[in-house]
């Protein structure tokens, strides 16, 4: 008996110097959509506190950005075409390992709330989570579906699934969920340190806001700027991302509404992020008021970017920083310094490494993300990650974006579209931070693209990149244009010579 208690009080001594872990995801949370990163009108106090407080990641980035593929790379640490979640409605695979299930091993009680959002309507829990709360795909803002202006693909009402049983929604999703997730930290086991993974809905399409919030930005303007048709001809960007203009993720024809307007979606897009601060605001004062903070990792990041008429775009998919850019905040008393600028390359593939060690947790099995947790401390000679490799595999319901493959990180992107006969692309980012100036064959570039091309090729060699995943298709299809809107693009003239050597 002695023994035992013995070990119980070691147990529990160990634990208590564990770091606490909350996590915290927003669907198609886009870079720069947050005070901390300078945005003209949007109030995100509570983000913004945490960068403050913490870390900010200035050049984070997912390796798919869509959804499902986002979502599995952050849980399995791995590209997607190692876990092989390319689209929005295939499942994982049930051998992979989950991040969370190391940190259950290391002695983590661990919780999820909100959308799952891989397998289509998979609810059901997962492994790695001692307690669960999910909802059928995209699952809805409102019970009653208020407020929105059409129903986007894959949208249930359902309510949620708690631990295997269904329960009805009550109300606005992204205060319920945090409702949830308070509710399990009063209940948890003191004598554990704990996982919580809250992964929002908002701010997915259709932008439902909180009521509280609905018209707050009434009459802001648009603070990006669409391209013209002439600025994408004269800017040489592909034919692809011409045509896509007019499509269902083209600013001329957006969810192929008529008199689609990227100004009144950003508004309202704007108006669900405030309801998502909030409930990081109310996290961070529960833990605060129960005495965590100091010994809690608080995390909080996009799942993917999101384009409002950049470079005549919306929605996501692409190797662009509007979409495959995303925020990243981390606090950790003591451990983080406040204030920190982190500038090297983060990726959504290097956060299941960088917490198991916060954790002190086994790692991965197989991973193809590393840990940038002594970076992110200050360690000396701690080592950061030079380049990062971006993948898009065509979908058949949304046919407008190709198969991709990028190198990001540094001044330099190179994108390579696969399968198409159409441009690569080449950017400086430090001269043309808006990706409008394909240098992809200026001649003195030419050699950079020859290097950036064999490092995209070593990057998939190396990770086991050299097959791509062949689903069956699922799902529906958007392949419409508005006759109206935008022609066809026409071949690159350079492509136009009488023989090999012009």
């Amino acid at each position: 008996m002695c023994i035992a208690l013995a070990l119980s009080s070691l147990n529990q001594t160990v634990h208590a110097d564990r770091l606490n872990i909350v996590f915290v995801l927003c669907d198609d949370h886009r870079f720069d959509c947050l005070g901390a990163a300078g945005h003209p009108f949007l109030e995100t106090p509570n983000l913004d506190a945490m960068a403050a407080g913490g870390a900010m990641m200035t050049n984070a980035y997912v390796t798919t950005s869509l959804c499902s593929p986002s979502r599995a790379s952050i849980l399995t640490g791995q590209y997607a075409h190692n876990h092989r979640v390319v689209d929005n409605y295939h499942p994982v695979d049930p051998k992979l390992v989950f991040f969370p299930q190391q940190l259950q091993a290391a002695g983590y009680q661990t919780a999820f709330f909100g959308k799952w959002h891989m397998g289509g309507d998979i609810d059901d829990p997962q492994r790695g989570f001692d307690h669960w709360l999910a909802f059928k795909g995209q699952g809805t803002y409102w019970p009653d579906g208020h407020g929105t202006t059409r129903e986007v693909p894959q949208t249930t009402y359902d309510g949620f699934n708690i631990n295997g049983q269904r329960v009805e929604q009550k109300g606005y999703i992204t205060d319920e969920l945090t409702d949830y997730a308070i509710r399990w930290l009063e209940q948890r086991d003191a004598s554990k340190p704990f996982f919580v993974y809250v992964s929002h809905k908002g701010v997915h399409a259709d932008f439902v806001p909180a009521d509280r919030h609905r018209g707050r930005y009434d009459g802001q303007p648009l603070p990006i700027k669409t391209p013209t048709v002439e600025d994408l001809d004269q800017g040489k960007l592909p034919m692809w991302v011409r045509n896509q203009r007019n499509s269902r993720h083209g600013a001329d024809f957006g969810y192929n509404i008529e008199n689609f307007s990227a100004e009144v979606y950003y508004r309202r897009y704007c108006e669900s992020l405030l309801s998502v601060d909030d409930s990081v605001g109310r996290l961070a004062e529960y833990l605060r008021q129960n005495g965590l903070q100091q010994n809690t990792l608080f995390v909080y990041m996009g799942d993917n970017g999101f384009q409002f008429g950049d470079h005549g775009l919306i929605d996501k998919r692409t190797a662009y920083e509007a979409s495959a850019r995303v925020p990243l905040l981390m606090t950790a008393p003591g451990k983080i310094p406040a204030g920190k600028k982190y500038e090297g390359l983060f990726g959504n593939i290097d956060i299941a490494a960088t917490l198991l060690d916060a954790a002190e947790a086994p790692a991965l099995p197989e991973s193809d993300g590393i840990s940038l947790w002594p970076a992110l401390c200050g360690e000396e000679n701690a080592t950061g990650r030079e380049r990062l490799l971006y993948e898009y595999y065509w979908e058949r319901n949304y046919p407008h974006t190709p198969t991709l493959h990028a190198i990001i990180g540094g001044r330099w992107k190179y994108i390579r579209c696969h399968g198409l006969w159409d441009r690569d692309e080449l950017y400086d980012l430090q001269s043309d931070p808006d990706e409008l100036n394909n240098l992809i064959d200026r001649p003195e570039h030419s050699q950079r693209v020859i290097e950036m091309n064999q490092s995209l090729w070593k990057m998939l060699h190396e990770t086991d990149g050299k097959e791509m995943p062949l689903l069956e298709d699922r799902g529906p299809n958007f392949p419409w244009r508005n006759p109206d809107a935008a022609p066809q693009a026409p071949f690159p003239r350079e492509f136009f010579r009488k023989s090999e050597k012009g």
